[in-house]
């Protein structure tokens, strides 16, 4: 059983005539780390948004077909249950960190849901090692700069024990160190975890050493989805306007000019060894 899968899904918003997202068929499996991307207002946020219970119990509108996430029905689930499965971590930290210090903060999901207070402390410790917050945890949210608190939002939602990792363009307010260490960082989460993770993200070059799949939308609806190489060397991704990362697009033009590519390069690495085949020839 897929661990999140969308049946002939569609969604409208209550005050609009148009669907945000369109016929929707997506199978996910548990462990994969999955890139979600296409240009601004194609329907990216709405879908994760579907797969935690936002949508249909906190945005209200039309949603036709049937949504499940670990064998749950996201219609007949709370928000609250499903946060124990899919934890979200939004594009601005500052919007989710909602207590006095990093401490609390890690201890506020554990504690809502009625944990024993040994079972929290030692979420709160394992998550702290995990992501090298230990040094902050007496430090209140304003101290902390982007990255810390960007760290600090996905060990809130990892101390919930999810399944299920969603993040809404999480780079997108940090410089280019601290966008990295996150993505390094959500590579090793999935790795020691086996942690599904799914990430919108408009700065695809950041994640090309760590995704295996991406999905492309515009206008509603999936136009791609497969490995990175058949995705974001198609005629749909050049078409969708997406920031196709800058080693794809020098390829392109060499399989263009009528040079007899191998494979498709989607990393640095891969694309030494692409230039080394190519002077063997």
């Amino acid at each position: 059983m897929p661990l999140i899968e969308f049946e002939n899904v569609s969604f409208k918003y209550g005050d609009s005539e148009n669907y945000a997202i369109k016929d929707i068929n997506l199978k996910i499996d548990e462990g994969e780390f999955i890139l979600l991307t296409g240009s601004t207002g194609c329907g990216k946020t709405t879908l994760i948004r579907c797969v935690n219970g936002l949508i249909p119990h906190f945005h209200q509108g039309v949603l036709e077909g049937k949504i499940t996430v670990n064998g749950y029905l996201t219609t007949e689930q709370t928000v609250a249950f499903l946060s124990t499965i899919v934890g979200v971590v939004f594009q601005n930290p500052e919007n989710q960190l909602v207590s006095l210090n990093v401490l609390r903060e890690l201890a506020f999901g554990p504690e809502n849901m009625g944990l024993p207070r040994e079972e929290i402390n030692n979420r709160i410790n394992e998550t702290a090692e995990k992501l090298e917050l230990k040094h902050l945890l007496d430090k209140t949210p304003i101290e902390l700069s982007g990255g810390e608190q960007q760290r600090v939002a996905i060990a809130s939602a990892l101390t919930l024990k999810p399944k299920i990792l969603l993040l809404d363009e999480p780079t997108a307010n940090l410089d280019p160190k601290s966008a990295k260490m996150i993505i390094e960082l959500l590579g090793a989460l999935n790795k020691a975890l086996n942690l599904t993770i799914i990430v919108i993200e408009h700065r695809l070059e950041l994640l090309m050493d760590y995704v295996k799949r991406v999905i492309l939308m515009e206008h509603g609806r999936i136009i791609a989805d497969g490995r990175p190489a058949e995705v974001l060397y198609s005629d749909e991704a050049e078409r969708s306007g997406v920031n196709i990362p800058r080693l794809i697009r020098v390829f392109k033009k060499l399989k263009q000019s009528g040079v007899n590519l191998i494979f498709n390069p989607v990393t640095i690495s891969e694309g030494v060894d692409a230039l080394k085949v190519m002077s063997r020839c």
